[in-house]
């Protein structure tokens, strides 16, 4: 679209959910056009002719990633939104007078440019096996880079080379120093009045809406508020697991009942999961393995077949304090605190010292290995590598990793910088829990949560939002002290507040249960042989990336059960199933 006066030219994906807010702030102040439609891509245009640039950014409320053409000052900007909900990937393609800027919401943009001719990076794979993505600013292939949440780049025929900064610093926010602590009724009524006013810019939509549904916390007070809000039942969308300990189906339908939704679920089992694994290569464009993207591919299948919107819980955990890694690094990091870092690195070692199927046979008597489930002696070792951490950060970014050594597994690969590890920023006097959920609201969050989500729904042409992810909410949670995230026991103590204005707490309480898949089990069984054709040591060679030794023994120690590498070795097999989809675009 181009602005009213011509200067602006933009490529938009995404929703500004307060358009409306921002075309009547425009028309007050009297620099209204002469309106063409009722679009907020309109209003954001009129906004950069009048506001500048990154005032209008720091109005808008959504989901975005923008390209902008400055025929004045001949520039390009690309901009994504503040959380990470909308991917952009860019970069040059050729050399010289022939090379090429690229962008894109998706690579397979980007290839199919017949300038396209990009390497695989090895590091990439590396940062990909550690954590289940490519994460950060990384992308698969040399030369292209993702931009970061909250970024904006600027490129121009005299300065191509991007220059880039953030418009809104999460890191830094969340580390800024607090002012006094409300009161809980303040504090809960803040929280209740903002989701409130975000529920309901993100319900406006002029095509069917729906929400997701697990029956956590997390959904349960967005679909709470939207039922509120609305004068007709909500419908919502549930996957039941046939599996009793995978399946939460039956509590999001209690939680429907109980606000009188227009409730959908669809059970599945094994073979309907495992019939989505060949589409994954295609829908993600890079290597992903968070194996939870197949049942949530599965939801927002079904949920398309009824809405086109549907709204999310996605964010509670890293805003609200979801994860039972945060309490357990604390608490860890408490004890480590109080013993000499010589004596807890050699403790640790002298576990670690000790061979894991010894230690299967010595603890099995104890502590039976639950089926599925990594077996005593390799959760030991892991345990033992977290108490040598030397710091709350070494021991988060252990907690994350799905590979300790990846660099051991890819021919030529090394370990890329880290905004975990290397380029840290600033914590100021967030305590152990909150520094672990700052650093997941900055990679996490974005790189396996968001992209999950998106990727899934756009595959079947939905689009999701997410109310708790609004920048206000992340502003005023972050302002808050650790004891309105966790109190007396409990994570998101303030947003359960919120959630029994709507729902009772007897329909909540309970342990979190999550999107969990058995591929350790299936890799033993089902896809054995799919597993199999992509871990040959003959085709790993063959292709060049992946150290067939290393691969093969895990394969081999997976298969006698003496280990459960289901995480590290799925991992490896979407990278493998993915390079047998894009293979023939690269140059190896």
């Amino acid at each position: 679209m181009s602005s009213a006066s011509g200067r602006f030219e933009v490529v938009f994906n995404g929703e500004i959910y307060n358009h409306l807010k921002l075309r009547r702030d425009l028309e007050e102040a009297g620099h209204a056009p002469v309106w063409r439609g009722t679009s907020d891509t309109e209003v954001m245009m009129a906004g950069f002719e009048v506001w500048g640039i990154e005032e209008t950014l720091a109005r808008l409320e959504g989901m975005f990633a923008i390209a902008l053409w400055d025929r004045e000052t001949r520039t390009l900007k690309l901009v994504r939104d503040r959380l990470g909900e909308k991917p952009l990937y860019y970069g040059w393609q050729g050399k010289g007078r022939d090379a090429v800027f690229l962008f894109g919401s998706e690579l397979k943009a980007l290839q199919a440019h017949p300038a396209f001719n990009a390497r695989i990076r090895r590091d990439a794979i590396v940062a990909m096996l550690r954590h289940g993505h490519v994460p950060e600013d990384l992308v698969i292939y040399e030369g292209l880079r993702k931009l970061r949440p909250g970024e904006i780049a600027e490129i121009s025929l005299e300065a191509p080379e991007p220059k880039r900064k953030l418009y809104w610093d999460g890191g830094a926010i969340a580390a800024a120093p607090r002012g006094p602590a409300p009161s809980d009724e303040d504090a809960i009524e803040g929280l209740n009045t903002l989701l409130l006013d975000a529920v309901s810019q993100e319900m406006m939509s002029d095509v069917p809406l729906g929400a997701f549904l697990s029956g956590g916390i997390d959904s349960s007070v967005v679909v709470g508020l939207m039922q509120h809000l609305s004068k007709k039942p909500v419908h919502t969308f549930s996957i039941g697991f046939h599996e009793a300990r995978y399946n939460e189906a039956q509590f999001a339908k209690e939680v429907a009942d109980h606000l009188g939704t227009h409730h959908t679920e669809l059970y599945v089992g094994d073979t309907d999961l495992r019939d989505v694994i060949p589409r994954l290569p295609h829908m993600y464009d890079e290597p992903f393995a968070d194996s939870s993207q197949i049942p949530t591919f599965l939801v927002a299948e079904m949920a398309r077949e009824h809405v086109t919107v549907a709204l999310s819980g996605d964010g509670g955990d890293e805003l609200f304090c979801g994860y039972d890694r945060y309490v357990h690094g604390q608490k860890m990091m408490d004890k480590l605190r109080g013993l000499p870092g010589p004596l807890r690195s050699l403790g640790g070692a002298a576990i670690r010292a000790i061979p894991e199927t010894w230690l299967n046979k010595l603890m099995e008597s104890i502590r039976a290995t639950p089926q599925g489930k990594e077996p005593n002696g390799q959760r030991l070792h892991r345990l033992a590598n977290y108490a040598m951490s030397a710091t709350t950060e070494e021991l988060h970014q252990k907690m994350v990793s799905v590979w300790r050594f990846p660099e051991d597994a890819v021919l030529g690969g090394s370990s890329p910088p880290s905004i975990l590890a290397d380029h840290l920023p600033s914590r100021g006097d967030l305590s152990d829990m909150e520094r672990m959920m700052q650093l997941d609201m900055l990679a996490y969050l974005p790189d396996d949560i968001l992209c999950k989500v998106d990727r899934a729904t756009m595959a079947v042409a939905l689009e999701s939002r997410a109310p708790l992810l609004d920048h206000r909410v992340a502003e005023f949670i972050w302002a808050l002290p650790e004891r309105f995230k966790y109190r007396d026991g409990k994570s998101k103590w303030l947003l359960r507040q919120v959630l029994y204005k709507y729902v009772p707490a007897a329909l909540i309480e309970r342990p979190k249960m999550g999107f969990e898949v058995p591929i350790g089990l299936w890799l033993r069984g089902g896809l054995r042989d799919w597993a199999q054709a992509f871990l040959d040591p003959d085709r790993l060679r063959r292709e060049g990336y992946l150290d067939e030794a290393v691969i093969t023994r895990l394969w081999s120690q997976h298969l006698l059960g003496s280990h459960n590498w289901g995480a590290q070795l799925w991992n490896v097999l979407m990278f493998q199933a993915w390079l047998e989809t894009y293979g023939d675009v690269t140059s190896a």
